[in-house]
């Protein structure tokens, strides 16, 4: 990087974005569901890329950023939960008061290109480019749980990051949220608007059943209020970028024995496999285990899954013999296939056991869910964003990634997003996520305790991959 231009970013300007069209009834309330409770130990970070800004008040798409903010004052107005703001009732549980305060946008110059941000910049840096201020204690009223930072880079880059409580959403409901966003911007249609904004009623739905398979969700919940506060120890972040053709080799090698393994399964089984070697505390047990949280619209009774906008994840512990995962080769395939299996098990009464569960946990607490625990990052945690892959429009074969669809008027897609969930630390947190290439190319960004993430750069299976490494310092 020239020394002339460094990773600073420089915040100049604040702002309220509001509806513009008024909730009605103003001032009504939304409770949060047992899901999104779970969820209020973590915020979501989501920053999209782009060489070219689409705001940029030069060239044939000039656009300044202070009239972009009418397409998002109108999608906002579908919005209410984005634009409200958080209180507790009675019992002590959250809802959201429709009351449009907006949500808040902040505006950022960085003292370099996007290039050499992605080549140089780590998660350090990265932090920079999206606003958060962590919820007052007391009441949070005036407090936004929404907030967007507009970064622009030297030469006409850009980088626009989403943070929000987890307690309202989840990053696909963010993912979705700035879909719609670009599409409003270009005046196009979306298929993901207007959003719905309830789970459907959890009445007449078939009794949760008590078997082994089907209380996975509630057992990880269980298990996880009862775990000690996870050590400060310093975490870093790392990103991996895996080609399509890389990850087809990979999936060919062994799809005599997991024919239908996904992307993330080979990940999964792989980077699970590797940082077991490296935590020499735990590689002397017998079975080892992670944590798997996937997204689960498709499971629930949502009329359109990808409309929803909320907290639909789901959260499993996976756990496998240690001599499978750290054996030769050969058990690779064996681990990939029970990732799979596992994931694919994952059921509708599995979502419900978990919901049955909170609501019994507040009927015996004077009507209070159980306060919100670390839902990532006690165990190694693996995240699935496989769901963002969707079939291109003009071929059903072919997938692209949802969110590097996501393009403002002058339709340049993102070269990178990233995601983070903070407060995650401890065993791990790994996000499997779509890469701009398509197809089967993936983005995994890893946290780590520091002494180990940078003993998983090093690692020649891993290296043997030949993943290119973005926004990871110099490395």
């Amino acid at each position: 990087m020239s020394t002339t231009r460094t990773t600073h970013v420089n915040v100049h300007s604040r702002l309220t974005v509001v509806s513009s069209i008024p909730t009605e009834p103003m001032g009504s309330t939304c409770g949060l569901t047992p899901i999104d409770h779970t969820m209020g130990s973590h915020t979501v970070h989501i920053i999209f890329y782009y060489r070219t800004s689409p705001f940029s008040k030069r060239g044939r798409f000039a656009l300044d950023l202070d009239n972009v903010r009418v397409s998002l004052s109108d999608l906002l107005s579908k919005y209410p939960r984005m634009t409200g703001r958080l209180f507790r009732d009675g019992e002590g549980n959250w809802e959201v008061k429709y009351n449009d305060a907006g949500v808040r946008m902040f505006k950022a110059d960085v003292g370099t290109t996007v290039d050499e941000w992605l080549r140089f910049a780590d998660e350090s840096d990265e932090r920079n480019l999206t606003a958060w201020e962590e919820m007052p204690d007391g009441n949070p009223t005036s407090w936004s749980p929404f907030q967007i930072q507009v970064n622009e880079f030297l030469e006409g880059g850009l980088a626009i990051g989403l943070s929000f409580s987890h307690l309202l959403a989840d990053p696909t409901s963010g993912t979705l949220f700035y879909k719609s966003w670009t599409d409003a911007d270009r005046g196009e249609s979306t298929g993901y608007d207007p959003p719905i904004l309830s789970l459907p009623q959890l009445d007449n739905r078939p009794a949760p059943t008590t078997t082994d398979t089907t209380s996975i969700t509630t057992d990880y919940l269980q298990k996880n209020t009862k775990l000690a506060p996870i050590s400060s120890e310093k975490m870093a972040t790392y990103v991996f970028k895996f080609s399509n053709s890389t990850m087809k080799q990979c999936l060919s090698k062994i799809s005599d024995r997991s024919p239908d393994a996904t992307p993330f399964d080979y990940l999964t089984a792989l980077f699970w496999s590797r940082i077991i070697e490296l935590k020499t505390q735990i590689a002397v047990s017998p079975t080892q285990s992670i944590s798997i949280c996937i997204d689960a619209r498709k499971l629930l009774d949502v009329p359109a899954p990808m409309k929803f906008f909320g907290n639909a994840v789901s959260f499993s512990k996976l756990s496998l013999r240690n001599e499978l995962l750290m054996g030769d080769d050969d058990g690779l395939p064996e681990a990939v296939e029970a990732v799979h299996r596992h994931v694919k098990g994952i059921k509708k009464e599995d979502i419900f056991s978990m919901i049955d569960w909170m609501e019994n946990c507040r009927k015996g607490s004077n009507g209070g869910y159980p306060p919100a625990i670390q839902m990532y990052g006690p165990e190694l945690t693996f995240v699935s964003l496989e769901h963002l892959m969707i079939p291109k429009e003009e071929s059903t074969d072919e997938l692209e990634a949802l969110d590097y669809e996501a393009k403002f008027r002058n339709n340049e897609k993102p070269v990178h997003v990233s995601y983070h969930v903070r407060k995650a630390e401890g065993q791990g947190l790994i996000i499997v996520a779509p890469s701009p290439e398509g197809g089967a190319a993936r983005t995994v960004t890893v946290t780590l305790p520091v002494e180990e993430i940078g003993k998983l750069c090093e690692d020649p299976v891993i290296r043997e991959m030949e993943a290119t490494m973005i926004v990871s310092g110099r490395r």
